[in-house]
């Protein structure tokens, strides 16, 4: 699994070379002995969270534990827009040693699972991970909301999936597309819950005359 080559930078071609994330952990695994959860949470910085946010929207699509799931990824929205350089985690969990070389293998097979998502050409440059934060701090709350509605929990899933890959892939562009994915949601669900509001409402008159209130 060596590091591939680099496209020069400002040009659009395939991209082979590999997660940046992904590096990093193997230089720090590369050596003998156990490493500490902490020192991996070091290791990673801010690229952890787009993992994080990425593979807990994955999970988003899934009907009937989106509303569940959505609370983690909204804790991690929350501490990005905090500007912490990893996800807090007790500081006696961060003490927690694993052995090397499974946590190595480990993370080989959850590349070469997530591989086909990679971006394949674009020029990449770091995003702002306040900013995708408070984005994903908003897009989750929108996929936790117990809305009974056509692609309730897809749409807010998908846009949770461009910013987690946003932040992994480092392409600003993806982030983009999933804060205007993120702001139909929200238009999507207020228009619905207006109808609704509206709906319940004539409902209410409807019993008031029926009975002759």
């Amino acid at each position: 699994m060596g590091p591939g080559r680099p496209e020069e930078a400002g040009t659009l071609g395939p991209v082979t070379a590999r997660n940046p994330l992904f590096i990093a952990l193997d230089e720090l695994l590369d050596q003998d002995g156990s490493v500490s959860l902490g020192e991996l949470l070091d290791a990673a910085g801010e690229q952890v969270y787009g993992l994080g946010v990425l593979l807990l929207a994955l999970v988003t699509f899934i009907p009937g534990v989106a509303n569940f799931i959505s609370v983690g990824t909204m804790i991690l929205g929350a501490q990005m827009a905090m500007g912490l350089p990893h996800p807090w985690i007790p500081r006696r969990v961060q003490t927690f040693e694993m052995r090397r070389g499974r946590i190595k293998e480990a993370f080989a097979k959850m590349e070469e699972h997530l591989a086909p998502l990679r971006v394949k050409r674009a020029p990449k440059r770091p995003v702002n991970p306040r900013l995708l934060g408070f984005i994903v701090l908003w897009t989750a709350f929108l996929a936790s909301l117990p809305i009974l509605l056509p692609f309730a929990n897809v749409l807010p899933a998908a846009a949770l999936v461009l910013l987690g890959m946003a932040l992994l892939e480092e392409w600003p562009f993806l982030m983009w597309i999933g804060l205007a994915g993120s702001l139909g949601t929200t238009v999507y669900f207020a228009l619905a819950i207006r109808e609704i509001i509206q709906w319940a409402v004539g409902l209410f008159h409807w019993v008031l005359r029926l009975f002759g209130a």
